[in-house]
């Protein structure tokens, strides 16, 4: 398995660490000649989503990612990740996210929740975090909440969260990517 990681901006290198610790190859798409290499998954990491957009346009890269994605090539974002698979942006998860809706960089928290299918002791960091204001469709379904805002969500192969689970040493959200999002097919 091999697994293609944005490396455009943000927290790319943790998630990285996190499925080499899983066994798994990874390699780092900078520009369009990456994107071609062959691949079984991707990774959108967190970090800023207006640059990570503006970026993916100015590389060519954002067509090509968008209809990978819609043709199935299972995907994780996470953060700036999840903003950029939601409407407005590569638009391939039915979902509405608000940016920073938990405040600044100094309102980042720590919580421990439940991630349905996964755990109920999952440790969730958030940094300057997103939630996800409305799922647009059934098939766009919550997997987590945190004070009454959906923090977790799938849709088909695609699995988004406003937290930031490569930032613990908890693997159980990169191994549910791997085991339920790119087996599910």
């Amino acid at each position: 398995m091999r697994i293609a990681v944005m490396a455009l901006q943000g927290a790319f290198i943790e998630h990285e660490v996190m499925l080499h610790r899983l066994g798994v190859e990874t390699f780092e798409v900078r520009q369009l000649s990456d994107w071609h290499k062959q691949k079984d998954g991707l990774i959108l990491p967190g970090g800023e989503s207006t640059v990570q957009m503006r970026l993916l346009t100015e590389l060519g890269l954002f067509e090509p990612v968008r209809q990978a994605i819609l043709n199935g090539l299972p995907v994780f974002g996470t953060c700036a990740g999840m903003i950029l698979l939601s409407k407005g942006r590569l638009a391939t998860m039915d979902m509405r996210v608000k940016r920073n809706a938990y405040g600044r960089q100094l309102d980042s928290f720590q919580h421990r929740g439940s991630v349905n299918g996964i755990a109920d002791d999952i440790p969730m960091t958030f940094i300057r975090a997103p939630y996800i204001e409305e799922l647009l469709s059934d098939d766009c379904q919550s997997l987590a909440e945190v004070e009454g805002n959906i923090v977790a969500a799938r849709q088909g192969r695609q699995l988004a969260t406003a937290f930031h689970p490569e930032l613990t040493d908890d693997t159980r959200i990169h191994e549910y990517f791997l085991k339920n999002i790119m087996n599910r097919y």
